[in-house]
């Protein structure tokens, strides 16, 4: 059973900083296109950042310059999001991409208010 567990959601004010990570189990994050995609109430699901096993990474227009994707090890891969704004408010999931399969993990929340 494959398993994406998110971890690093909270609550922060505008400005602020939160880490996510995302670990995985069984599978090898390096054999996959790691992501990060998020869903706020009433909309639909968008991609955040991707990041391929060479180590190039993607990110939305709406996040550049403020969120980084890493691979931190092995089985770890995070999302530092810095210069929160109240718009990135919504429900984080870790993806993991392959040839011949998708998974994704449970969410975490994420509320950037003051």
């Amino acid at each position: 059973q494959v398993q994406l567990v998110e971890s690093g959601g909270g609550l922060v004010q505008p400005g602020g900083s939160l880490r996510l990570s995302c670990a995985a189990s069984t599978i090898n994050p390096s054999n996959y296109v790691m992501g990060w995609y998020r869903q706020a109430p009433g909309k639909q699901r968008e991609l955040v950042a991707t990041i391929f096993s060479t180590g190039i990474t993607n990110y939305a227009d709406s996040v550049k310059g403020r969120f980084t994707i890493s691979r931190d090890n092995a089985k770890n891969t995070s999302l530092q999001m810095n210069s929160l704004q109240p718009e990135d408010t919504a429900v984080y999931y870790c993806n993991a991409r392959g040839i011949f399969n998708t998974y994704w993990g449970q969410g975490t929340q994420v509320t950037v208010s003051s």
